[in-house]
């Protein structure tokens, strides 16, 4: 599974980055934020195209795993 590090962007990079690393990986993508919006945003945007969101706090932040439903 592919991990994306958006640590440290403001949104809506996070989620752009998410969109399209999904279109490569349509199976799944984690994800690495540490910024409450962005840890809502990508969460949102992944339960609206259809993945189940795993949401695991990290040292740094959070690790959102999109898996497809």
């Amino acid at each position: 599974m592919k991990t994306i590090d958006a640590q440290g962007l403001s949104c809506p990079e996070p989620v752009v980055l998410t969109r399209n690393a999904v279109k490569d990986n349509p199976e799944g993508v984690a994800v690495l934020v540490d910024a409450v919006a962005a840890r809502e945003n990508v969460t949102r945007f992944g339960k609206s195209q259809g993945y189940d969101v795993a949401v695991e706090d990290t040292e740094d932040g959070w690790k959102l795993t999109l898996t497809k439903a």
